[in-house]
């Protein structure tokens, strides 16, 4: 199961950081929304690991007065995206059954 768990988090980032740029903490409250309980010390080095395999590229800015690292998804890390939604899919109706909407 946590591999699973690891899995659904990668998605995770790399949905919100293909939408819009993302940074630490909002990405630790957006995960506590979805049930994730990941601490900083599991979060942060997930998204240094994504970066280092160059699914996200990352600067320094000011978001809400204080200095962040924002991430957003490269082209790879957008092409994985795909890649692991057409998985998860064919998961889901696997699991689920052929009812399961494409």
């Amino acid at each position: 199961m946590r591999e699973f768990v690891r899995g659904a988090v990668r998605l995770h980032i790399l949905h919100h950081a293909a939408q819009e740029e993302i940074h630490g903490a909002w990405m630790t409250r957006e995960l506590a929304g979805h049930g994730y309980d990941i601490s900083p010390g599991t979060l942060y080095p997930t998204l240094h690991r994504l970066e280092r395999e160059g699914l996200l590229a990352s600067e320094q800015r000011v978001v809400d007065g204080r200095t962040r690292r924002v991430y957003r998804a490269t082209e790879k890390g957008r092409r994985a995206l795909e890649e692991d939604r057409e998985a998860l899919r064919e998961l889901a109706r696997e699991v689920l059954g052929p009812e399961y909407p494409r």
